[in-house]
């Protein structure tokens, strides 16, 4: 089991934050670079939440059908369902906070449970390189989510 914890800055606002990371369309693969536009399917949504099937064909492919949970607008959650390399119950759990000066504080934890070898394998990696790369992939995104509201 892989557990990181991070945290990071961004001069977004915590809404625009909550946007990023609960915009399921197209433009999701543009954002998030673990996820591509051939892995991406939304099954139902309403106000609040979301069930969701994402992923990518990194390492042979690997997806997850995910609950996300944002009816707290300082919460979100993103809970595994169904996965080919996640045990359920694996999740992502955001903290969003305005930040004294402007932007949002954001804390991430999460929790990878491997599902077989390359679950495992993966699980692995994460818990040695976790932070640092998951921190830098969300900095990343966020930067693209500014840019694009920028121009």
């Amino acid at each position: 089991m892989a557990r990181v914890h991070f945290r990071l800055h961004t001069d977004l606002e915590p809404a625009s934050v909550l946007a990023a990371l609960t915009d399921f369309g197209p433009s999701r693969a543009d954002t998030w670079p673990n996820v591509d536009i051939a892995h991406l399917e939304v099954h139902d949504s309403g106000p609040g939440w979301a069930d969701v099937t994402e992923g990518s064909s990194v390492a042979g492919g690997v997806w997850e059908r995910l609950r996300y949970d944002w009816a707290e607008v300082d919460r979100l959650s993103a809970v595994t369902v169904e996965s080919n390399t996640w045990a359920p119950g694996s999740r992502w759990d955001y903290r969003l906070a305005p930040a004294d000066g402007g932007g949002t504080d954001v804390e991430v934890r999460v929790l990878r449970t491997g599902r077989g070898a390359r679950g495992r394998l993966l699980g692995a990696f994460i818990a040695v390189f976790g932070a640092r790369r998951l921190r830098g992939d969300m900095k990343r995104a966020l930067a693209r989510t500014a840019a694009r509201r920028a121009g």
